[in-house]
């Protein structure tokens, strides 16, 4: 009995000690998905990276509540992407000591968009008038952004240099092998036009000189008759041979879209937070079922 009176004493302090050093772990707090993957790459465990957005809500337009900012606002570094993504952080006062523009650096390679104004269900309307956002898509600006991010951890003590220069290198190598994959899967298009769902590829369009027209759809949504009449004059308009779909949507969806002429490609712009972080994995399936998209329409 005495024994097993001293084990569980004993479990109880492994278990007060283990709690307290989780609490005394430095946290880590991001803006999407993209950076998210980032940071677990170059911290390693070194610290927890959290990603505070629900799942299947657009981080771009996400209301945190007054418990998500103090989260928040606690956190040892937060990760921002720039190029006007998460329009939350214009109202809400961040620590400005402990906040990283991870695209401070590559302002000069934005891109320029458009007015468009739009509401996402049920939200209030909201325009795209300003900078594309999306801006890892471009895997060379994703390697700046994973610079920054790794800068940011040493200067702040989460890491070691000597820790996170190997591991930068390795995801920057791998960054760079998706790119010279993209490429070539990607390079001779002949002229194929498509059309996204939502305007998010301009920076994957502009670095494979992808000829791609966005429409303002639903993320996976079933697009209504009104939006499937809209893509059928923007097809004959375009002569657009592919639909590039943010999410996956209902199988009626795409055989709709099917049935105007167009073949369906899903890919994933990796800004949600999907309960798992994959990018380069995702990037590179995306790509190449991209690529396979293309060739199956320059059979026909």
């Amino acid at each position: 009995m005495r024994s097993l009176k001293r084990f569980l004493a004993f479990a109880m302090i492994m278990i007060s000690v283990n709690a307290a050093l989780a609490q005394d772990r430095p946290r880590v707090i991001v803006v999407n998905q993209a950076l998210q993957y980032f940071a677990e790459r170059l911290l390693d465990g070194t610290a927890d990276v959290a990603f505070p957005v629900p799942e299947n809500v657009d981080p771009s337009f996400w209301r945190p509540s007054i418990t998500d900012i103090s989260t928040i606002q606690s956190a040892d570094l937060i990760l921002l992407n720039g190029a006007g993504f998460a329009t939350w952080i214009d109202r809400v006062s961040l620590p400005r000591s402990r906040v990283v523009n991870t695209t401070a650096a590559i302002e000069d390679q934005f891109i320029v968009t458009e007015s468009i104004t739009h509401s996402h269900g049920s939200g209030d309307e909201h325009s795209h008038e300003g900078l594309a956002s999306y801006t890892w898509l471009d895997p060379t600006l994703a390697i700046a952004q994973a610079e920054a991010i790794a800068a940011a951890v040493v200067a702040r003590d989460l890491a070691s240099a000597e820790d996170v220069e190997p591991r930068l290198a390795e995801l920057r190598s791998e960054l760079m092998a998706m790119d010279q994959m993209a490429q070539i899967a990607l390079g001779e298009l002949d002229g194929i036009e498509m059309i996204a769902t939502h305007p998010r590829y301009q920076y994957l369009a502009r670095r494979y000189s992808l000829p791609v027209t966005s429409l303002e759809w639903e993320a996976g949504a079933m697009p209504t008759a009104e939006e499937l009449a809209d893509l059928e004059n923007l097809i004959a308009e375009t002569g657009a041979k592919l639909m590039i779909w943010e999410a996956t949507p209902p199988e009626a969806a795409l055989a709709a879209t099917q049935s105007l002429g167009l073949q369906n490609v899903v890919f994933a712009p990796l800004a949600r937070n999907s309960g798992q972080s994959a990018f380069v994995t995702s990037m590179d399936a995306s790509i190449k079922s991209l690529a396979d998209a293309v060739e199956t329409v320059q059979g026909d």
